[in-house]
This record gives C-alpha cells, sequence and structure tokens, in this order.
C-alpha cells in the first residue's frame, strides 16, 4: 500500500539547520523551499532581498508548509549572515567555486547551529557572504550544465545534512 502523510511512519525530527536565501525571487521556488524546509525539519527560514514574493503563487508551491515553518523575510541576506555567525553558527553556503568542497565529502558539525546559505537564481551566493562563510560547499555535477535549480540543490544539501546529523 502507497503511504502519504495520513498514514506514514516518519518520526518527525527538528534540526538546528536555518536557511537563508541571497536574493532568491521565483515565487514557485519560494514555495518549494518551505515544502523543502518542512520535509527536513528546518529550525527556520530567512528570505532576503527586495523583491521577496509571498502571494497566492508561492502559497500554492508551498502547500501550506509556510504555516509549519518559523520564516522572516529581510532585506539584506549579509546582515542576516553576519548576525547568525555573532550568534555562533556555522555558515555554509551552497555554491560552487574553486575552493569549495563536495557535499558528500563534508562533515558536517553536531551541537552548533548550522546556516546554509542559497544564492540567487541567476547569479549565486554573493562575494560578501561566500567570504564570511565558514565553508562553501557544492553538489558534484556529471553533465553539462554547471548549475541546478537553487530548490534541487536545497533539497540534495538538506539530504545529507540530515542524514548525517540523524538520530536513529
Amino acid at each position: 500500500m502507497q503511504l502519504n502523510h495520513y498514514n506514514s511512519k516518519f518520526e518527525p525530527q527538528d534540526f538546528p539547520v536555518t536557511l537563508v536565501t541571497d536574493n532568491v525571487s521565483d515565487a514557485a521556488n519560494i514555495g518549494s523551499l518551505f515544502r523543502a524546509a518542512d520535509a527536513f525539519g528546518v529550525a527556520q527560514l530567512f528570505l532576503c532581498g527586495d523583491r521577496i514574493p509571498l502571494g497566492k503563487k508561492m502559497s500554492r508551491t508551498a502547500r501550506a508548509s509556510e504555516k509549519s515553518v518559523p520564516y522572516q523575510t529581510a532585506a539584506s541576506a549579509l546582515a542576516v549572515v553576519k548576525q547568525l555567525k555573532e550568534e555562533g553558527a556555522v555558515i555554509l553556503s551552497l555554491e560552487i567555486t574553486d575552493t569549495s568542497l563536495p557535499i558528500h565529502s563534508f562533515k558536517f558539525l553536531k551541537g552548533k547551529p548550522i546556516v546554509l546559505v542559497l544564492g540567487d537564481e541567476n547569479f549565486g551566493v554573493s562575494d560578501a557572504i561566500l567570504k564570511l562563510s565558514d565553508a562553501l560547499i557544492h553538489i558534484d555535477m556529471f553533465g553539462v550544465n554547471s548549475s541546478m535549480n537553487v530548490v534541487q540543490a536545497c533539497t540534495i544539501a538538506l539530504y545529507e545534512l540530515t542524514r548525517q546529523l540523524r538520530v536513529f
């Protein structure tokens, strides 16, 4: 029998993970980020930038997960990241760079809050945030394209992160 959200046996688990978006501005992407955050027990979501569409299109895609995931909006992702770092969080940016580490070989620290920064759909994570990050991680890719959708990348990263942090 196929299971659904009424009869699945998954144990809810919360993780000390905060997602920070750096100018992600597509309503469908934001809605999908809410769903991924809910699915992986993310503590909170910061939506940062000038144009954060929180209307009907976002809500349709989020499928009510915006009601279960604590979130805030902010004008500056850099300011949010600086504040979270000052509070003791480990800052990880999901971005392909010449110094980024493959996510499958990165060891996530247990016991400290983790901030995962996700970049703009076109330009990625800003240089200022990359410089402030404790580590840069990427997802190995094997095709001709050098990037993937921000939500797909986030979901892969959250899977690996929670796989390592999960209590069995």
